[in-house]
């Protein structure tokens, strides 16, 4: 695949995620609440989107602010967000980046990349959604999916997530940025999966180099 062949991939690709379940942060970044979308991308991690929107809404039904996540210990925190991978974890993270916003940033969610990643284990791939579905500023979120998906179409050739966010930011048109992840997160879930990828159904076979695929459905 090459750049040229992007219009037309974007275009079946949206086609193809009428049919998927939006991805958790997608769904909560409707509300366009910078705080909501960092927290969930933070519940996020090593969990299905299921039990990470179960998590963020039973969350947000006590703390829809930064300052009411402030106000709630730990051990709360943890009983509202279990069972999402380490929770207890997660919940100390939690109440560190609550109590950072308030105390550095007048209580608003920064919406920029640098300060971002001053938040308490907050890095490029959270402070990147936080910004694009958050704040609606341009950026590209790289998760596995990202990753994987364009280099297996021949997009570009990368060894990790930094390198294809900075190889996506140079040849990917601006326009694209934020909806890139949006639509690889559910493809990558459904069809173009780690190991033996659905090529028989995939809607951008026609474009896909298959590079490192050696066995698909």
């Amino acid at each position: 695949m090459t750049i040229k062949d992007i219009d037309a991939v974007i275009e079946r690709l949206r086609e193809a995620y009428k049919g998927f379940v939006e991805p958790i942060v997608t769904k909560v970044a409707k509300d366009n609440d910078p705080y909501k979308v960092l927290v969930s991308t933070v519940l996020s991690l090593r969990t299905k989107d299921a039990t990470t929107m179960e998590a963020s809404f039973r969350l947000f039904e006590k703390a829809d602010t930064v300052e009411k996540l402030n106000n709630l210990s730990e051990s709360e925190i943890e009983k509202l967000i279990y069972p999402v991978g380490f929770y207890k974890t997660k919940a100390k993270n939690l109440k560190k980046i609550a109590k950072t916003i308030i105390e550095k940033y007048n209580s608003k969610v920064p919406c920029d990349m640098e300060e971002l990643l001053k938040l308490p284990n907050v890095g490029r791939k959270t402070a990147n959604l936080v910004l694009a579905k958050g704040y609606n500023i341009p950026a590209v979120c790289v998760d596995i999916h990202v990753h994987r998906i364009s280099n297996r179409l021949g997009l570009i050739t990368t060894k990790n997530p930094l390198e294809t966010e900075m190889k996506l930011r140079e040849i990917l048109p601006e326009k694209y940025w934020i909806e890139y992840n949006d639509l690889l997160v559910p493809f990558g879930q459904n069809i173009c999966k780690p190991i033996s990828p659905f090529c028989s159904i995939c809607p951008i076979i026609a474009f896909c180099d298959k590079v490192g695929i050696s066995r698909h459905r």
